[in-house]
């Protein structure tokens, strides 16, 4: 079954806080969440702005050189800001990073199909496919609430654990998946 972008299928819009959300019915998305203390506030800023002002000049459409500068300058460097390990680390710990795999795991065959998933010390990284009338939006709330309320129990804790907001990428192809797949298993997850 083919579960990778299909451009002669509608797709959907939804506007999230800073990033923009693409859907599409069957598709695969990867998926990134990180919790709130990830990232210093400034370099969320910067990020922010550099992308804003990218965007404004370099108009679409966008070929495959100026697509590969923006993964270069954004996708690709938010996840290396990730990786630095900034904030309490938490979900290094085994109690909250099984926490956060269980909930992932629970609903699997139900409401989505789950591929890869790696739980890293302050973000996630999931390959899923939503199944009809399922959104891929309500799938990633549940596991941030749910996980998140768990956590803060354990923690006495009352404060938002996630980021409000997550990235997602509709999957393109086999090629892509293939990448997504083998950067997941090559994230160490501690």
């Amino acid at each position: 079954m083919k579960t990778y972008f299909d451009p002669s299928n509608p797709i959907g819009f939804v506007k999230g806080g800073n990033l923009p959300h693409w859907r599409q019915d069957g598709s695969t998305y990867f998926v990134t969440w990180r919790a709130a203390d990830s990232l210093p506030q400034a370099r969320v800023q910067q990020w922010i702005q550099e992308r804003k002002d990218w965007l404004a000049s370099h108009p679409e459409p966008h070929d495959l050189k100026m697509m590969a500068e923006y993964d270069r300058l954004f996708p690709a460097r938010w996840e290396q800001w990730l990786d630095e390990g900034h904030g309490e680390c938490l979900l290094s710990q085994a109690q909250y990073k099984t926490l956060v795999e269980d909930t992932i795991r629970h609903f699997d065959k139900q409401q989505y199909r789950l591929d890869e998933f790696i739980v890293m010390p302050n973000h996630v990284h999931v390959l899923t496919t939503p199944f009809a009338n399922h959104t891929l939006s309500k799938i990633v709330q549940a596991w941030k609430s749910v996980s998140s309320h768990a956590i803060n129990k354990v923690l006495h804790r009352r404060t938002p654990f996630w980021q409000k907001e997550s990235f997602d990428h509709i999957v393109r192809n086999a090629d892509q998946m293939t990448r997504f797949r083998q950067y997941i298993r090559d994230n160490p997850g501690q």
